[in-house]
């Protein structure tokens, strides 16, 4: 596995990563919503560097240009609800990508452990296209597992890109040891260093898809 953090070049991505873990800027869940599909255009130009390209002839009003132009979109494919807003920027770069939704939860027992349950998935064949995996954060990895074993019901995808704005160095861990393929790229806009026993990243910025679409009654 590859692992890309965007977040260690210094560029316009630092700044919404600041302002997605800002308390205050946090109260607008707009803006949260509006910071988050920015992050995934970035991510989604990132990604477009390692995809196949072919020269074709475009005709302008004044001739014929050669100009390089992506082969193949990507399966845009994310975690159910948190992933949706970064899914939303991606899809504003690959806008014509097919689309793939994985719902998935945390299911809590008595004693406040929990395990993450794959529930539903639509999605067209993956077999032999690149699929971008998002989700907002990274905490334990096994939400991110659980989504990429879930893709093999679908097909064999050529080449799977797993996008994290934020993740955990103990969530990082987890991927490297439990996603072992060479054709795997994790993609990291920031790498926090601890994690609640909850498994809420610290500092992080609390929970994504809280803070993007409302509160929820954590199923126990």
């Amino acid at each position: 596995m590859d692992i890309k953090i965007l977040g260690h070049n210094h560029s316009i991505l630092d700044h919404y990563l600041a302002e997605i873990r800002d308390i205050n800027i946090q109260t607008d869940p707009m803006r949260f919503r509006d910071n988050l599909n920015r992050i995934g255009e970035i991510f989604a130009y990132e990604i477009s560097k390692e995809l196949q390209f072919e020269v074709v002839d475009v005709t302008t009003p004044l001739g014929v240009a050669k100009v390089p132009k992506l082969q193949q979109q990507p399966v845009l494919a994310t975690i159910l609800r948190a992933g949706l807003a970064t899914h939303n920027g991606l899809l504003r770069i690959f806008d014509r990508a097919e689309n793939c939704f994985i719902s998935a939860y945390r299911k809590y027992t008595e004693g406040g452990e929990f395990e993450i349950e794959f529930e539903y998935m639509a999605s067209p064949s993956l077999n032999n296209k690149v699929v971008i995996l998002s989700d907002p954060m990274l905490a334990s990895g096994k939400s991110m597992e659980i989504g990429y074993e879930a893709l093999f019901s679908k097909g064999t995808p050529s080449h799977i890109h797993m996008i994290a704005i934020i993740a955990s160095e103990e969530g990082v861990r987890y991927v490297k040891e439990k996603i072992t393929a060479e054709n795997v790229t994790l993609w990291l806009g920031a790498v926090d260093p601890e994690m609640t026993p909850k498994s809420y990243i610290v500092p992080g910025l609390g929970d994504a898809g809280d803070l993007a679409f409302g509160e929820k009654i954590d199923s126990k």
